[in-house]
């Protein structure tokens, strides 16, 4: 019998997280998303993404400079 559901891909996705947040917060997500045509979890993977390459950014700045 052949295998249902969802291919297999290169970077599967499987591990979930539950987060909390407020009403203009999910309000800013859901605008987001929608002005820029992607998912919300996306969305969240791109804004942690960004704050980790910011902070590397930061840290490799500051060790040059000592």
């Amino acid at each position: 019998m052949k295998k249902m559901g969802r291919p297999k891909g290169d970077n599967n996705m499987v591990k979930s997280y539950t987060i909390r947040m407020d009403d203009a917060t999910l309000v800013r997500l859901e605008t987001y998303c929608k002005l820029m045509n992607v998912a919300k979890s996306e969305a969240i993977r791109k804004a942690i993404n960004d704050m980790v390459d910011d902070c590397a950014e930061i840290k490799n700045t500051t060790s040059l400079k000592n």
